[in-house]
């Protein structure tokens, strides 16, 4: 990334836990970043200081946990490269935009992965790499705002958890039939789980 270029995240979707948020607080200020936080009932702020700027990462308060929020305008490459690590790590969804010359770049992010990267120069609009089908902006906002997918990728988890425990139940128990029946269980839940994180 050019040093002159200015980066805008929007729509951010990363969850934490408070543990989580002290860690990234060390990671900057071993990055060098001079910074300072606050926190009340709502929201947890990390104010973070860019030669004269200053970018304001607010976590939001939810039941469990913490949820970035905000959209966040930072022309500091090395903060940049560090939200998008973030966002990638965390498996978080964003719309990022990189301003350079008379040019846009547009990133959609779902669970970490560029899904759909749009140019636009002038009046121009072209999309450079699509994921799948494509898909219309209602449908991209739904993705986004869904949190249908999580549930049922945590759900399966839970289920791959409960049928190995009962494949161990089975083996110690010598009983072939019903470990077979675990194993296939098994091997349709793990391929459903695979398409649903991808």
């Amino acid at each position: 990334m050019n040093k002159n270029d200015e980066v805008e995240y929007c729509n951010l979707e990363l969850r934490f836990d408070r543990q989580h948020i002290q860690d990234l607080i060390k990671d900057l200020i071993q990055k060098g970043y001079s910074l300072y936080w606050s926190e009340n009932e709502q929201v947890f702020v990390i104010s973070v200081r860019t030669g004269r700027k200053l970018v304001k990462l607010r976590f939001q308060r939810i039941k469990d946990g913490y949820k970035l929020v905000g959209d966040y305008m930072i022309r500091d490459a090395r903060l940049s490269e560090w939200m998008e690590k973030l966002i990638g790590d965390m498996r978080g969804h964003a719309i990022v935009k990189r301003f350079r010359d008379r040019q846009i770049i547009i990133e959609n992010i779902l669970f970490g992965e560029v899904i759909r990267l749009v140019e636009i120069s002038g009046y121009q609009q072209r999309v450079l790499y699509q994921k799948g089908p494509m898909l219309t902006d209602e449908e991209l906002t739904k993705l986004y705002y869904s949190v249908e997918g999580e549930e049922r990728i945590r759900q399966r988890r839970i289920e791959v958890d409960e049928q190995l425990d009962r494949l161990n139940d089975a083996i110690k128990a010598e009983d072939m039939i019903r470990a077979e029946k675990c194993r296939a269980q098994l091997t349709f839940l793990t391929k459903e789980l695979y398409m649903l994180e991808w």
